[in-house]
């Protein structure tokens, strides 16, 4: 019509800078889940892609340590394992550590490798982190499946604590990603951070009791020995499927206390230094 002007209002997002501490945005990782969903099918994708095997080293990889270890600390090391044949009792173990190491390996080095992302694009840079910790879980699954056909072979019937295994699972997961967010932070600064990784990992390796039970370490190291959280995911794991201990003993609460440290201070940590990865990445 004559004399009528119309004008659109341009509706503008403001993005600034956080200051000081702030807690996480759990709403803005839940509005952009279908990121989330996508990052997690890409690394599984990228992660099998142009591989003959495939899957398979889901399976292949603790499996073959899982034999070694049965040579070396069973058979050679006489280490002793309660009872339960020693394969089956490493590789009960095995399934929870690989899946710890290897999430927290991605973990570490999601940011550094998503840089492409981080400096084009907002969206929470939790999801980053978060994505590569649950495409881990694939290989978990596989890698589970095995035990489960493991422990039949040798006759071993879980117990009823089995029923905490996805208390258990939360808690590698928590664990992964608490350390992985301090670590995938500090790796956009200080890019040494990735060799003291594979240090961090064999320490943390032989800190765990996965080649020998718990049983072995001296009663007045127990509470300092306990407070690496995959000592109770460990023995949690060992008690819900071979019934050797209690899943909820004293090592397990305060294994889990640790891991929710880890989680909480991690992501608050994450949070705090977040603004400033797209500047230095």
């Amino acid at each position: 019509m004559a004399g009528m002007s119309c004008s659109k209002e341009a509706s503008v997002l403001l993005i600034k800078p956080s200051r000081g501490w702030v807690l996480p945005q759990l709403r803005d990782v839940w509005a952009y889940r279908e990121l989330l969903y996508f990052l997690v099918w890409r690394d599984l994708k990228v992660r099998y892609k142009q591989t003959v095997l495939g899957v398979l080293w889901a399976i292949i990889q603790p499996f073959f340590l899982m034999v070694v270890f049965t040579i070396f600390f069973g058979k050679l090391g006489k280490i002793p394992s309660e009872g339960i044949p020693y394969p089956v009792f490493a590789y009960v173990a095995l399934i929870p550590w690989s899946y710890f190491a290897q999430s927290l390996n991605a973990c570490s080095e999601s940011l550094v490798g998503n840089s492409h992302l981080i400096t084009k694009v907002y969206f929470p840079r939790l999801i980053i982190p978060i994505s590569s910790v649950l495409s881990g879980l694939v290989n978990f699954g596989i890698s589970f499946g095995i035990l489960l056909a493991m422990m039949f072979y040798y006759r071993i019937t879980p117990s009823l604590e089995a029923l905490f295994l996805p208390i258990l699972v939360l808690m590698v997961l928590a664990t992964a990603l608490g350390s992985g967010l301090w670590l995938s932070a500090l790796n956009v600064q200080y890019r040494d951070i990735r060799y003291a990784i594979s240090f961090l990992m064999q320490f943390w390796f032989f800190a765990t009791p996965v080649v020998y039970p718990s049983s072995l370490v001296p009663g007045i190291w127990r509470f300092l020995y306990s407070m690496n959280p995959m000592v109770g995911v460990v023995e949690g794991f060992r008690g819900a499927l071979l019934g050797k201990g209690h899943v909820m003993g004293d090592t397990f609460l305060v294994s889990v206390t640790v891991a929710a440290c880890l989680l909480i201070t991690g992501t608050l940590y994450f949070r705090q230094v977040e603004k400033r990865f797209a500047d230095v990445v």
